[in-house]
């Protein structure tokens, strides 16, 4: 049912140009066939971004709008409301006045929820709003699962901030050098470098702001914020870290890349280090390079049996180009190791060129592109040429000279893995003739091309059995579906979040004599698709449901990550 209320705040919509007068009749044709928000229909086609829709919400009801994620956070107003209470209803408190408490919200016409939570509070609940990935990413950042008043960062702080002065006027490399190497300074960064390993973190962001410096770990692909340090501390944690990458602390101007390993209870990993200069200092990223977290064998991927057979059998080829496609952290490396790992054998000689090397294997030589001394990955492979090598893996194919040698070192009785920039498995091939490779060179040499993502695994410790909205089950083409489906209800496991690791999707497609002259006629990347499709190619979207379906992953990460494909 279409309330005056829903036209009005429609309207606001169109005026403000977040919507055209097309898109808010769709909306509202939605909205009379099924009881959600009109705010998350919109969310939920796409037709606005979140922050963006809540804001003219909050504008709608001359409610407050608060951008949590530069929120400074009272720990007393937190402990007003229960995590699980937050959790479940998507609510967040953010301040008191007297007998008031301001509390920010999903939904904040939602009186039954109100009522609740003045109930639970003892305060009159006054209404705000933000989006609801803010809340949500507040909740599991501000809220201790463990219920310890400090944490370790606290008290690690408090020490540091008694032994150094507020004011650090002296910025001289000899200063820093001796700033960085106080006790509680090299404790505090193990601090954080060994919270980001037992939170399984992929990667620490250390970020300057303008006050603060915050730090943020990305947990199965979403970061989430871990620590706010005070701004005079950001020197002494920057420089110890660039000390530790043997940087150059004396240079904050250009950006820098570094390495550096550390054991910690046993574990060995590395850090690959980055610094990028910012308006209020250096940022940094470390990106954490597991050994023991390297995939042993394809087994271990999580492949359908179907899949897992089009892509060991490609494997068996003696020669040939295996590509390898997804966006950044959908875990290619990870599949492109433990394909090498599965013929890492005594009779084969396996070479890599890559950008970095990640990972040290045994038995493969493995080369680094190092530009400035010339060694591209077109130069590294045909030296790799010269060294007699059965197998060659390039960490990426970018540019026509690559893509050219690659192919004619299949062509010549070579196996050639590599990683490319596409959305499918399809448009890989699309993507080596925009790059200049001919046709026929590439319906010759490619044998199969495996695209992937990863989506976030739900927590099996708190996962529940539910009904998922209308919007998501068309949005994936689910409406007549009658399967049980899953979601995280949060507990401390994960962290509140619902969800713990990661786990893949993948869309693997063999050239077939069909693909291959599809191929030397010049196809589109379509019509190559559904000839993929009807020799059997499972798509990603369909291989995400898969995993849904058998409660790895829930529908809602399905079409988050799927949605854009």
């Amino acid at each position: 049912m279409i309330s005056a209320e829903d036209k009005k705040f429609g309207q606001l919509l169109v005026s403000r140009e977040v919507l055209t007068h097309q898109q808010l009749a769709e909306a509202l044709k939605y909205k009379k066939r099924h009881s959600e928000e009109l705010t998350q229909i919109i969310i939920n086609k796409g037709f606005a971004a979140e922050k963006q829709a809540f804001s003219c919400l909050a504008e709608y009801l001359n409610l407050p709008f608060i951008e949590l994620a530069n929120y400074n956070f009272d720990p007393d107003v937190l402990g007003l409301v229960p995590k699980e209470l937050a959790t479940k209803h998507k609510v967040f408190p953010v301040f008191r006045i007297e007998d008031s408490l301001t509390i920010t919200m999903v939904n904040p016409g939602d009186v039954q929820v109100i009522d609740k939570l003045h109930r639970e509070t003892g305060y009159n609940i006054e209404p705000a709003v933000s989006a609801e990935q803010e809340i949500m990413q507040a909740i599991n950042a501000k809220y201790n699962p463990n219920g310890a008043e400090d944490s370790p960062f606290d008290e690690m702080i408090s020490r540091i901030e008694r032994q150094a002065p507020k004011k650090q006027e002296d910025t001289s490399a000899e200063r820093l050098k001796k700033l960085s190497a106080q006790t509680p300074v090299v404790k505090l960064v193990d601090l954080i470098i060994s919270q980001a390993l037992a939170d399984r973190a992929s990667d620490i962001h250390i970020e300057p702001e303008e006050h603060t410096l915050q730090v943020r770990y990305r947990i199965d692909g979403m970061l989430r914020e871990n620590l706010s340090s005070p701004k005079h501390l950001q020197a002494a944690i920057i420089s110890r870290i660039k000390i530790l990458a043997e940087m150059d602390i004396a240079e904050s101007r250009v950006p820098q890349d570094g390495r550096f390993p550390v054991t910690m209870n046993g574990r060995q990993v590395d850090l690959r280090v980055s610094t990028l200069p910012t308006v209020y200092g250096e940022n940094i990223v470390m990106r954490i390079l597991d050994r023991s977290s390297l995939m042993p064998n394809l087994g271990d991927l999580g492949m359908e049996p179907d899949d897992l057979e089009k892509l060991t059998s490609s494997l068996s080829s003696s020669y040939g180009v295996i590509l390898v496609s997804g966006p950044t952290g959908s875990g290619k490396t990870t599949t492109l190791y433990s394909a090498l790992n599965s013929i890492n054998t005594p009779d084969k000689k396996i070479v890599t060129i890559e950008d970095p090397v990640e990972y040290r294997l045994k038995r493969i030589r493995q080369c680094q592109v190092n530009t400035k001394a010339g060694l591209t990955f077109a130069a590294g492979l045909r030296s790799i040429l010269r060294q007699d090598p059965d197998v060659i893996m390039l960490g990426e194919i970018r540019d026509y000279e690559t893509a050219k040698i690659a192919v004619e070192s299949a062509l010549t009785g070579h196996l050639v893995l590599s990683t490319i920039h596409t959305n499918d498995a399809p448009g890989g091939i699309t993507r080596l003739t925009e790059m200049g490779i001919e046709p026929f060179l590439t319906s010759s040499a490619v044998v199969a091309v495996v695209a992937q993502r990863l989506v976030r695994g739900l927590c099996q410790h708190c996962r529940e059995p539910y009904n998922p909205g209308e919007s998501v089950l068309e949005g994936l083409g689910l409406s007549d579906t009658n399967d049980i489906f899953y979601r995280g209800n949060g507990c401390p496991h994960c962290k509140g979040c619902g969800y713990y690791g990661r786990a893949g999707i993948y869309e693997i497609m063999q050239l077939t004599d069909k693909v291959r002259a599809l191929i030397l006629e010049h196809a589109s990347t379509e019509a190559i698709k559904q000839a993929a499709l009807s020799n059997g190619m499972q798509t990603l979207r369909q291989s995400g449901l898969l995993r849904a379906r058998n409660g790895i992953t829930s529908l809602e990460e399905v079409f988050r990550v799927t949605n854009a494909d």
